[in-house]
């Protein structure tokens, strides 16, 4: 099942700056066939469903793994079954409305 999926990792106990934290996310979604597209405060990510959940655990697991005590996600996820649809899909829908 495909979904389109915005991520909020929160990696907490490891200061302000939690960018080189994230970073470290993004390698991980870059290894698995998501689509990913970074904005100011997460992720989308499109792909199949297990290899969404897939990355979010190897993230957690590896960010532990590199001292992280605590990591809040929050995640919404949709999927559909009428029609394929991609993040851009999405995205050109709303844009062709405000024109």
């Amino acid at each position: 099942m495909r979904a389109i999926a915005d991520v909020c990792i929160i990696p907490m106990g490891v200061g302000l700056s939690v960018s080189a934290q994230i970073a470290v996310c993004e390698k991980i979604f870059k290894k698995y066939p998501l689509e990913t597209k970074l904005h100011a405060y997460g992720t989308n990510l499109e792909g199949e469903w297990d290899d969404v959940m897939a990355a979010l655990k190897e993230c957690h697991e590896t960010l532990h793994a590199q001292g992280v005590p605590r990591i809040s996600t929050s995640f919404k996820i949709g999927t559909r079954t009428d029609k394929p649809q991609t993040m851009a899909d999405k995205v050109k829908s709303v844009e062709a409305k405000l024109r």
